[in-house]
């Protein structure tokens, strides 16, 4: 998946916003708490990064172009470094369990009004 199919596809998604950080990674957020992470420029361009289930985490790692997310690896993230690897479908699948995730620590409040 490429940025422009991912930004379609996330920033569909209630409350999603997307911008630039650390000048090389392009980051969707859901009421300001990232999601996923799409590295654009530099030596680590096109890698994503994305927040998994605790019980996922180990199991994917242990996955051949799967690794810990640098910095987000204790808060369950993985990295994908060759996303092109894995079927655009199973890709946009991880990266909306990451927004769900997410999107399930804010206030209950703020998620009815985020339902889609």
């Amino acid at each position: 998946m490429d940025e422009p199919a991912l930004r379609d596809c996330a920033l569909a998604w209630p409350g999603v916003s997307a911008e630039i950080k650390w000048q090389d990674d392009l980051v969707f957020s859901v009421d300001a708490k990232m999601f996923c992470v799409l590295s654009v420029r530099g030596p680590q361009a096109g890698r994503v990064s994305f927040k998994v289930d605790d019980h996922r985490f180990l199991e994917l790692t242990g996955q051949p172009g799967f690794a810990p997310a640098p910095y987000l690896a204790r808060a369950r993230w993985v990295q994908v470094s060759a996303p092109d690897a894995l079927p655009g479908e199973q890709l946009r699948m991880f990266v909306r369990r990451s927004y769900e995730l997410v999107r399930g620590k804010l206030s209950k409040r703020r998620q009815r009004e985020l339902i889609d």
